[in-house]
């Protein structure tokens, strides 16, 4: 979902760079409140941010100006909330631009909105009301929740580019046209996300539960749960 330097208009670039500042800023004073009140979570969190950084640099060639790759933000959002990971995504992003050449400056907050902050915004009211039901162990939670992210992001991707670029003047056939493209592989890529994230959540709670206890994602029984089918 990466949208490449200089592919949208200046005016598109501003309007998603300021759309996206007051996520990024709140998430800024969160991010700094939450480490001020228990440094443990540092690792969790720097873990967090090298996951997205690492699943969303596997780019597939898709849309014309994008491209197609795993997201990773389901899981910090799943762990941390989306104000939170608005900020690791926007990191993430912003190195990507300068040392990969994956994404641009210009456009950054256009992928930071479609990646850091849309998606894992769906995907974190997703998992908090599967979690509420009671129901739902956190592996398919977390599953869901990541799979979700990936796929509202390019669902937002897609508006995006619809927006600047309609198909005959319609903004709704240009959204058609870029989201089906995307979904030929963002749809298995989201599924595959999915799976990834699910194991590495529950790899978490199988050697550092209170993390997570402490974070309020999971309790007693689950973690015990969890651990007996690792023995």
């Amino acid at each position: 979902m990466h949208i490449m330097e200089g592919y949208l208009p200046i005016g598109w670039c501003i309007f998603w760079a300021v759309l996206s500042a007051p996520f990024i800023i709140y998430g800024i004073w969160k991010m700094t409140k939450m480490i001020q009140e228990d440094r443990r979570v540092l690792p969790l969190m720097a873990v967090s941010g090298a996951f997205v950084f690492v699943l969303s640099a596997l780019k597939i060639p898709s849309v014309t100006g994008s491209c197609s790759h795993p997201t990773g933000t389901g899981l910090s959002a799943a762990f941390f909330g989306p104000f939170i990971t608005s900020v690791l995504g926007t990191i993430v992003l912003l190195f990507q631009a300068l040392l990969l050449a994956h994404g641009g400056l210009t456009t950054l907050g256009a992928n930071v909105f479609s990646m850091a902050i849309a998606g894992p915004f769906v995907a974190w009211l997703i998992f908090v009301g599967l979690r509420k039901t009671g129901k739902i162990g956190l592996g398919t939670a977390v599953f869901v929740t990541a799979a979700a992210a990936n796929l509202v992001t390019y669902t937002v991707t897609s508006l995006q580019l619809a927006l600047v670029f309609p198909v005959e003047g319609s903004i709704l056939t240009a959204f058609i046209a870029f989201a089906g493209i995307f979904a030929v592989t963002q749809i298995p890529l989201a599924v595959i996300e999915g799976i990834i994230c699910a194991l590495v959540a529950k790899y978490i709670v199988r050697v550092k539960p209170e993390i997570l206890k402490k974070l309020g994602i999971i309790q007693d029984e689950e973690i015990a749960r969890i651990q007996g089918e690792a023995a």
